[in-house]
């Protein structure tokens, strides 16, 4: 075991000694289980090994443990119940047994869409969400075995980059097709068939029919749930795309018997899809008639107003970025759309903290700007990055001159901007204990400082739960860990010092997983957050990794 606890007396030690590589591995065993008897055919052996994962008690605290350390962890359901304590989360896995299991109604709540719309979300409950993510565990080495290979969205080991990367593939050689179908399904999580998923999903139906009729609760009224599966709910995802698969892989076979000469390509994320023909009248003729039947089945319908059909000297839009021919030249950049998205955040941010200091600021925009650059930095981007980093330069201009009024725009200047390296003008502010690393001051990140290098697309075929493919996803993920700290040599040389490792519970530090630099007398260490958290409040001792 490579944790030690020095838990005060009256905390449960229960949770805090539980071994989690030792959890994680004994599940995934039983996931590569499920694989491997599915590609032998054998369905019986299939049930018998998600019944197993389901009722397993390592399964259960992975389960609790995901839904008690996520984003959603502090928002109750109905019962305005939350697992925050040791005992609490230890109580819970007595309470996970498929027995007696009566799912609550979710609550319901709105989100604001980019259109103006809103989006209803259902929460469930605590206990509820701990059910789907058991029950996700056994479910999702079935949905990956038999996803469509150009699915991306929400799937394990596959991201937006990956879909964009098989756009770039798709289109940019010169005998590469020339439209394009852009589709999106209408309240696709809303409305999809409850016969349909009960038929299709291969898990425990009573459990998901209870799920899928437990209904909602908005403004103290209960009402029914006839079709769909809610969004906010962590398996929710999963029966989504276990939905849509099957598009690609019918369009292929369509077109390989009747005409084999015309080929398609198919790549979605989530409920957005977009499919190249080589002509507008196949496209329209063929290939949308073909798409609309199979949603009919299925309880869906296309969306009139953002399905249509583009030309790639046009262009078109596709998980934020624009996709076109610049006269034959291929270039994918950040939309317009999307810049527009992400200079409003920044503007609204500066102008609801006019009274906060500067060092609070640089705090509250740093991740916005980070994220966003981060999620651009594998396409045509340098020129839009400097673009953007000038407009939030003015806009910060006109927060300093606001809060001085009666100060020359010299003493503004030597207050908020500073010389850092061999960037002048850097928005900076002074640190209360002066870090030499950082030569004494947080200061802005800039989009422009960003690397920009070809993203590795996931091949197609790989399965994360399949042991054929562990030391192929192994590999990606220390490629993408490598390039999150390009740059960062001490950040490097830690995570490779520590065999790239937690040292708390001995888990992998991926860029998945996050991490967090912990700093005590014994010198830096890179932590996951949760048990970043956990060495804080409960003074977990930490040992080195093997």
């Amino acid at each position: 075991m490579n944790v030690k606890t020095c838990a005060s007396p009256g905390i449960t030690i229960g949770w805090d000694n539980i071994n989690w590589k030792s959890a994680e591995t004994n599940v995934k065993r039983l996931q590569m289980r499920i694989v491997k008897a599915l590609k032998e055919n054998r369905h019986n052996k299939v049930k018998c090994l998600q019944w197993l994962l389901t009722h397993s008690h390592y399964a259960k605290i992975l389960a609790i443990k995901r839904v008690t350390e996520n984003q959603g962890k502090k928002t109750p359901g109905v019962d305005k119940e939350l697992w925050t304590t040791p005992q609490m989360k230890y109580k819970a896995i007595s309470r996970l047994t498929r027995r007696g299991y009566t799912p609550q109604p979710l609550k319901r709540t709105y989100i604001p869409k980019s259109n103006g719309k809103l989006r209803p979300l259902g929460i469930p409950t605590m206990m509820d969400r701990a059910m789907q993510a058991l029950y996700k565990q056994a479910l999702e080495p079935i949905a990956e075995s038999t996803a469509d290979p150009n699915s991306y969205g929400f799937r394990t080991g596959r991201c937006t980059h990956d879909a964009i990367q098989q756009c770039f593939l798709a289109l940019a050689r010169k005998q590469s097709h020339t439209w394009i179908l852009e589709g999106d399904i209408k309240g696709c999580f809303d409305n999809i068939s409850h016969e349909w998923f009960l038929n299709n999903i291969p898990m425990d139906r009573d459990v998901l029919r209870k799920w899928l009729k437990c209904g909602y609760i908005e403004m103290g009224t209960l009402f029914p749930t006839e079709e769909g599966c809610p969004q906010g709910s962590i398996i929710s995802p999963t029966l989504a795309n276990m939905a849509l698969d099957g598009l690609e892989r019918l369009l292929c076979e369509t077109f390989k018997k009747k005409r084999p000469k015309i080929k398609v390509n198919f790549i979605r994320y989530a409920d957005d899809f977009i499919v190249t023909g080589a002509s507008k009248e196949i496209l329209q003729n063929e290939v949308l008639p073909l798409i609309e039947a199979i949603m009919k089945e299925r309880g869906l319908q296309l969306s009139k107003d953002k399905t249509s059909i583009t030309h790639i000297n046009d262009g078109f839009d596709f998980l934020g970025q624009n996709i076109r021919k610049y006269n034959g030249k291929f270039l994918i950049k950040p939309s317009k759309k999307n810049i527009k998205a992400y200079l409003d955040k920044i503007r609204s941010t500066i102008k609801s903290n006019k009274t906060s200091t500067q060092e609070q600021l640089i705090m509250k925009l740093n991740p916005i700007i980070k994220g966003w650059s981060e999620h651009h930095k594998h396409v045509v981007s340098s020129q839009v990055f400097g673009q953007t980093d000038e407009e939030i330069f003015r806009c910060l201009r006109r927060w300093a001159l606001y809060r001085h009024p009666k100060k020359t725009k010299g003493w503004i200047s030597r207050k908020y901007y500073h010389t850092i390296g061999n960037r002048k003008w850097t928005f900076a502010a002074p640190l209360k204990a002066a870090d030499a690393s950082k030569k004494g001051y947080i200061s802005l990140n800039h989009a422009s400082d960003t690397s920009i290098y070809r993203f590795t697309k996931v091949r197609c075929t790989a399965n994360p739960f399949d042991k054929e493919w562990q030391q192929y996803f192994e590999e990606r993920e220390g490629e993408k860990m490598l390039h999150s700290t390009k740059g960062r040599y001490t950040l490097t040389k830690l995570w490779k010092s520590q065999n790239k490792k937690c040292p708390v519970c001995g888990g992998k530090i991926t860029v998945e997983t996050n991490y967090t630099l912990h700093e005590s007398e014994a010198g830096k260490k890179m932590l996951h957050p949760g048990c970043h958290s956990k060495v804080h409040n409960l003074e977990v001792c930490m040992e080195p990794v093997l």
